[in-house]
């Protein structure tokens, strides 16, 4: 059992889906936290406030597709570990894909009944390569979070003059120019 409390995104839009899914979840790991959304706007809000260790989504959804999620997490935060469960992926030749895509893995939805044999090696390789020292790990999600605020609230902001396009423009190479992982060694 997983005994690091893992934050997950769970991008999937049927209910038994859901429930199944959480339920294995809950044999892996001892404490998970997951949120669960089922389109791209709650996905990009939970990506910024919720900071998830890990996403796991269905590729076929109502509004959008698993790629167009994995593109958000990504843009978002490139180095969370991303893992489709869906039963869209029916060839070999659209696993490739995925993961060049980037994605961590992916589970199909067949295997469903045992879910959790399959989850396990691929978020125990995630826990591997996390960094196991909770108050860091928990200090670099909470620098992630004000930044992500603050870049949502730059994005927003209302630029009546060319002075205040040129200070936001500073503020966010400033922003950028940080690295908190390092701060946090």
């Amino acid at each position: 059992m997983i005994t690091l409390p893992l934050r997950i995104l769970l991008v999937e839009d049927v209910e038994t889906d859901v429930l199944l899914t959480i339920r294995h979840l809950n044999k892996i790991i001892e404490s998970p936290h997951i949120k669960v959304v089922s389109n791209l706007d709650d996905c990009r809000k939970e990506l910024i406030n919720f900071v998830p260790d890990v996403v796991i989504s269905d590729y076929n959804l109502p509004t959008c597709n698993g790629l167009e999620v994995l593109e958000i997490t990504q843009a978002t935060d490139n180095s969370v570990p991303f893992i489709f469960l869906t039963g869209a992926i029916e060839d070999e030749e659209m696993a490739a894909n995925t993961i060049l895509a980037g994605a961590s893995g992916f589970v199909l939805k067949k295997d469903m009944n045992n879910l959790d044999e399959k989850l396990r090696p691929i978020l125990k390789k995630i826990v591997f390569n996390m960094d196991s020292r909770e108050e860091l790990r928990e200090r670099i999600r909470r620098n992630k979070i004000a930044v992500n605020q603050i870049h949502n609230y730059l994005d927003n902001i209302k630029m009546d003059n060319e002075e205040q396009k040129q200070n936001i423009n500073k503020i966010r190479q400033n922003i950028e120019g940080l690295n908190f992982d390092d701060d946090a060694k």
